[in-house]
């Protein structure tokens, strides 16, 4: 393996994170008396010098990239980005000790959305937008970004390839990979431009629209406000916010097709999507019903906090509008369900993904109606597609592995302490890359009074969330028998 090569492409990544930390630091020197200038430039200065050290001295950096090598790059420049995420944090202060540092690094960059902060509205403008920016960043991919500039058609495919799962291109069939990561980009500078004017228009504040833009699409749930969306008390900016989740919830790829491109293949032809905003419409409308049930809700109030919860959680942002740990069991039961399966393949979303859950579903049809009748002759097919049973059972392995991995976290959380609800929640929440969950962590607490044992196993689940676990485990195998 080429660590000198893998070094060049994470000095790489670390200059677009130096660059984001530039921009924070020019909007904290054009607030007046924003504290966060010196940590932001400072910050800036040694990411800089950090990222383009290797840039400089390493040579042959046009060689041909091999998988292990594309893993690695993806898997470090993760890695990489969190650690230099937390300097500004540190470097201000005050509630950011060097433990909650990384965890708001981590789950910015991850787009959990979880945090540490008890008074987010303290914080300097600038550190505000470097915290949002984290979550912009990761909702697209750190080396999706940076691999548009690199030279050379066979390494982007590579990078593209270990970042982007197969289950997103296996959705629009006969896409390459660097196409397919053009197409998500494109799409997703116009879904936050087209969000940030939307909310203006709604009467928010012009720093508050772009915060909170590239929040929702970024699905991250990160707000520079305490009470998060129910502090601006506007319903109209509820609605924008709820169809920007909802859309950065499905394919980039087929959103891409539909309204750039003008394809026939709409966002309804997609079985995946379909089924998806099927299952969101479900949940709003017994949702809606419980809320008048049994919380006393009015329709048209039951309906509002109904669409946005289920919009927020089902595509892992996170927003909040109402505290919903107060809210009937069958309303937490339905949100914690739509915390597990979450948006489609290739879009901002977390969770195991709607096209695993419709795939595993068809595996198993096909698995009954052979045991009914060995000699029937049934492909499984979706969009019309025969999909390979490799597919069935890479869903089926994922699914198992996310489900273990969410068992253990929960286990450890509840063993440091936490209750039993705030502990499986906590580690749903954690893995899912969906912020919020239920008891001490809900719609409107944190994770600041949790154990700094559960803060870093959280941590670990978030990055193993976002990089879909098989990137994590690709690396441990390389590492533990290198010839592979």
């Amino acid at each position: 393996m080429n660590t000198r090569i893998i070094a060049w492409y994470i000095g790489l990544s670390l200059l677009l994170i130096s660059v984001l930390m530039a921009i924070s630091g020019v909007i904290a020197f054009a607030t007046e008396g924003d504290e966060s200038r010196i940590p932001l430039l400072y910050a800036t200065v040694i990411t800089f010098l950090t990222g383009i050290f290797p840039l400089i001295f390493v040579r042959n950096r046009a060689e041909t990239l091999r998988f292990k090598e594309g893993n690695c790059i993806v898997v470090g420049s993760w890695l990489f980005a969190c650690l230099f995420g937390m300097i500004p944090y540190i470097m201000y202060g005050r509630e950011f000790t060097p433990m909650n540092s990384l965890f708001e690094s981590v789950s910015g960059f991850t787009t959990t959305g979880a945090s540490i902060l008890n008074d987010i509205e303290a914080l300097p403008r600038g550190l505000q937008f470097w915290r949002i920016s984290t979550a912009w960043a990761g909702g697209i991919g750190i080396v999706t970004l940076f691999s548009m500039i690199i030279a050379g058609s066979h390494n982007r495919s590579v990078l593209s390839e270990a970042e982007i799962s197969d289950m997103a291109m296996q959705s629009v069939s006969g896409q390459k990979s660097i196409l397919f990561a053009n197409r998500m980009l494109v799409t997703y500078l116009a879904l936050t431009i087209l969000t940030l004017f939307g909310l203006k228009l709604t009467g928010m504040p012009w720093f508050d629209s772009a915060t909170n833009a590239m929040s929702a699409c970024s699905t991250c749930g990160f707000c520079s406000r305490n009470a998060s969306i129910a502090s601006y008390c506007n319903p109209a900016a509820e609605v924008v916010l709820t169809f920007a989740m909802l859309a950065s919830g499905i394919n980039f790829g087929i959103l891409f097709l539909t309204f750039v491109k003008g394809s026939h293949r709409s966002v309804f032809n997609s079985e995946a999507i379909r089924f998806f905003l099927i299952l969101v419409f479900v949940a709003i409308c017994v949702m809606t019903g419980d809320l008048m049930i049994h919380d006393g809700q009015k329709f048209a109030a039951a309906l509002r906090n109904a669409s946005f919860q289920v919009a927020s959680i089902s595509t892992t942002t996170g927003f909040a509008t109402q505290d919903t740990t107060r809210w009937p069991s069958l309303s937490v039961a339905i949100l914690i369900i739509c915390s597990l399966i979450c948006g489609c393949s290739g879009s901002t979303s977390g969770g195991i993904k709607i096209d695993r859950v419709l795939l595993a579903i068809k595996g198993i049809n096909w698995r009954v109606g052979l045991a009914i009748n060995p000699r029937l002759v049934q492909a499984i097919r979706v969009d019309g597609m025969i999909r390979p049973f490799e597919h069935v059972a890479d869903a089926f392995g994922y699914i198992f592995c996310y489900l273990v991995i969410m068992a253990i976290g929960a286990a450890v959380n509840i063993a440091c302490g936490l209750d039993l609800s705030t502990g499986i929640t906590a580690s749903i929440a954690c893995i899912g890359n969906v912020g919020p969950g239920f008891g001490d962590v809900g719609s409107m607490s944190n994770y600041a009074a949790v154990p700094e044992f559960v803060k870093f196993t959280s941590m670990l689940e978030m990055l193993i969330g976002r990089l879909e676990i098989f990137p994590v485990l690709y690396l441990f195998r390389s590492i533990r028998k290198p010839g592979l």
